[in-house]
């Protein structure tokens, strides 16, 4: 017979990690100003966006009351045209079926009364 020799695990060995790499060194105050730098970046974007759309509201403003002032001259004007039109046709209508002409002004007589006691 022959012998067998006993089989031995092998010996496990450590598992090899890999190193953190160490971080530059900065110092905390360093760190401390590029963070007020980029939160003053931030503010000074914010309070630009706010100029902007300030000024966008102003001019809104302004056109909005151009706009109603724009309306209100149209209504006058349409006004106008209608009574314009109304008067030019009441006229037309009164000479085509009534036959009446406008009076010619050195044959127009006024009269004078005399004051009430």
């Amino acid at each position: 017979m022959a012998a067998v020799a006993p089989q031995t695990a092998p010996a496990s060995q450590p598992v090899a990690r890999p190193r953190a790499r160490p971080r530059p060194a900065q110092p905390r105050v360093a760190r401390g100003v590029v963070w007020i730098a980029v939160i003053g970046v931030l503010l000074v974007g914010v309070v630009f966006m706010n100029v902007v759309v300030l000024r966008m509201n102003i001019r809104l403003d302004h056109l909005g009351r151009e706009r109603a002032q724009l309306q209100g001259d149209n209504a006058a004007l349409a006004s106008r045209l209608s009574s314009e039109l109304a008067a030019a046709r009441i006229q037309a209508q009164a000479r085509q079926s009534l036959g009446v002409v406008p009076a010619d002004p050195s044959e127009t007589v006024y009269l004078d009364l005399p004051a009430r006691p």
